[in-house]
């Protein structure tokens, strides 16, 4: 009895203890093991074109989660859940790869995403069976025009380990996307948002019963762009099957109106995990889809760069208006047996620099460039922009290629010979340009040396309210140098040869610009992709396809006030003028005929609409149209 009671006498001494005396510490790890911190993400941003048009939303979608903590068996977990819904290979490897990558314990990993109603429905009555296995709803990218808008928008996808290092890994926590390509990368930042967080009481298997505090996240911010999905599906309708690129700016802002390389991929593929076999085909395919031409594609620019180096030819003195040659077909230096070819068998005749911009004279800029040197023509392609990265909010476009003494002995180790000026002069030789670096020097040109650094958004919404908006910079302060002449009227001069290559009765697109209802100018060209032997000519139906020319196009539209400026390459599509410069007509026409004319015929059919019936007494002008129409029978 007295053994009994000594027992008893220790067990309320110890209950006392952990109920009373030691009552703070004991209910803390209570607390701390039935509520939990957890972070709260924030909704992505909005992208939408000058217009107000959707570009990338954000769309509800079911997830099946697995916390492996909570877990006794992961294996035959997923055997489980593969037995209810269907699992593929690369969804439970991509699943072994995230819970390697995972940042936390505790933290769900991911196994299947985009669920059915059937496999949301076959889960929840299964949930019983499945402890550790969640079925959660989140917001998950989705781009409406997929291969229309690819390249520009970018897309983003799963964030991994090293992208999660160069980013505040707080503000991430409960974020499981980030901007992978364009503007969903570059703008990251902006489009997040801020992370939120939460108190919460889970039950012993680890399910939300409360929510006990809470402080919301801040959703990203919206972003409006300078792109104009209408001219976007103009160009890529125009461009058709063709391998190649359009960029299309606004000259008096720098606004990218379009940006479009075709062949295109869906975006969408990659948000929650593209499939090994979808990857596959777009890896391996011919057409390289997933290469943004516009940005990345280096191509020589042939005749396009001639107005510029018309330009320096004049500035420099080099030549003059008065300049003339006899143009037999071809140039020859001195002391050399190598005859450099105009693209015209038996020369144009007697040309001066207006002639040869107009007829795209090979032979003329042979002459010229022998006169400038490498030196000045590096100088004023420099001033336009070519070789350079020069874009605001694009960081994934390529520098190209801007030959110059110094970099052939670098990259070569050879000297600069005068075969090369004559090769640099009529945009051949080691000179590579992007697409959109030919943009934006034609825009430069449209100008009239007048800079606006190309960019692609325009507004960024101030904050979670949508009503308030701020400019992005322009950053004029930072826009390179304007382009100055000595003589002003040059430009007149240079920019006039170009409206006749259009127009004029010569001109090398006389074709496109035939009963146009406004003024363009351009320039064609044309780029070879293999050489030619000395004596023998191109034949394009010798050669494979993808071994013959590329087709090139610069212009702006309307000649008198530019509203548009755009570059165009073709792959392998042989002349600028018979395949680069009829997709520039059907642009410009868009843009300067149709667009508009579309615009004013939807506000006239909108005020007509509310003006016929006006609204009387608070009744609603549609009730009201509505009412007279069923009066009328």
């Amino acid at each position: 009895m007295l053994f009994i009671i000594l027992l008893a006498a220790v067990l309320v001494s110890r209950v006392y203890y952990l109920q009373v005396v030691d009552y703070d510490h004991y209910t803390t790890l209570s607390d701390k093991n039935r509520m939990q911190l957890q972070s709260v993400a924030p909704t992505r941003g909005l992208i939408y074109d000058r217009n107000g048009i959707l570009l990338a939303d954000n769309q509800p979608v079911f997830s099946v989660s697995i916390v492996k903590e909570r877990v006794d068996d992961l294996e035959q977990t997923i055997a489980k859940i593969g037995n209810i819904i269907e699992l593929s290979d690369d969804q439970i490897k991509n699943f072994d790869r995230r819970l390697k990558n995972r940042r936390k314990p505790y933290d769900p990993v991911p196994l299947k995403s985009k669920l059915t109603e059937s496999e949301i429905a076959r889960l929840a009555v299964q949930r019983h069976l499945l402890p550790g296995v969640e079925v959660e709803a989140e917001l998950v990218r989705n781009y409406p025009y997929g291969e229309l808008m690819a390249h520009m928008l970018g897309y983003v996808g799963r964030i991994n380990i090293k992208e999660l290092k160069n980013v505040d890994a707080t503000n991430y926590s409960a974020t499981n996307y980030i901007g992978k390509l364009g503007i969903e990368k570059f703008y990251e930042n902006v489009l997040h948002g801020k992370v939120g967080r939460q108190t919460v009481e889970t039950n012993a298997r680890g399910r939300v019963l409360r929510v006990l505090d809470q402080v919301p996240p801040l959703p990203g911010r919206d972003i409006t762009l300078s792109i104009d999905l209408r001219l976007q599906q103009v160009v890529a309708e125009a461009m058709g099957d063709y391998r190649g690129a359009v960029v299309a700016i606004e000259p008096a802002t720098g606004d990218i109106l379009a940006l479009v390389s075709t062949p295109s991929f869906d975006p969408n593929l990659f948000v929650t995990g593209i499939d090994h076999k979808s990857y596959a085909a777009l890896r391996d395919s011919l057409d390289i889809p997933l290469f943004n031409r516009a940005l990345k594609g280096q191509y020589p620019p042939g005749s396009t760069i001639k107005p510029i180096i018309g330009l320096a030819g004049l500035d420099t003195a080099v030549v003059s208006r008065q300049t003339k040659i006899q143009d037999p077909g071809w140039y020859q230096l001195k002391n050399d047996e190598r005859f450099y070819r105009d693209w015209k068998r038996y020369g144009h005749g007697v040309v001066d620099l207006y002639d040869s911009i107009v007829q795209s004279c090979d032979t003329f800029f042979y002459s010229m460039a022998f006169k400038l040197g490498v030196d000045r023509m590096s100088l004023y392609l420099d001033k336009f922009g070519i070789g350079s990265r020069t874009a605001i909010d694009i960081n994934e476009d390529r520098k190209g290629i801007l030959p110059s003494r110094a970099w052939k002995r670098g990259t070569k180790g050879l000297p600069w010979f005068p075969g090369d000026s004559l090769n640099m002069g009529i945009g051949q030789g080691f000179m590579l340009a992007t697409p959109l670096q030919l943009a934006t020097a034609t825009a430069v040109l449209a100008n009239r040396g007048r800079w606006h650094r190309p960019h692609l958004a325009q507004k960024i919404s101030e904050g979670i309210s949508q009503d308030e908006s701020v400019e992005i910079p322009r950053m004029h302060e930072t826009d390179p140098p304007d382009v100055i002449l000595n003589n002003p009227e040059d430009w007149d001069y240079i920019l006039g040869s170009m409206k006749s290559v259009m127009h004029g009765k010569k001109g090398t697109a006389r074709a496109t610009g035939r009963n146009s209802a406004y003024k363009m100018a351009g320039k064609t060209g044309t780029a070879q992709v293999v050489g030619i032997k000395q004596g023998e000519l191109y034949d394009a139906e010798a050669l494979a396809e993808r071994h013959r020319d590329h087709a090139l196009f610069v212009g702006f539209a309307p000649y008198e006030a530019p509203e548009i400026a755009l570059a165009i390459i073709v792959e392998n599509g042989g002349g600028g003028s018979s395949t680069a410069a009829p997709v520039a007509r059907k642009i410009f026409d868009a843009w300067i005929l149709d667009l508009p004319k579309a615009e004013q015929e939807k506000e006239t059919s909108s005020r007509i609409k509310y003006e016929t019936f006006p609204s009387h007494n608070n009744v609603d002008p549609v009730s009201v149209s509505v009412e007279r129409r069923h009066n009328h029978g």
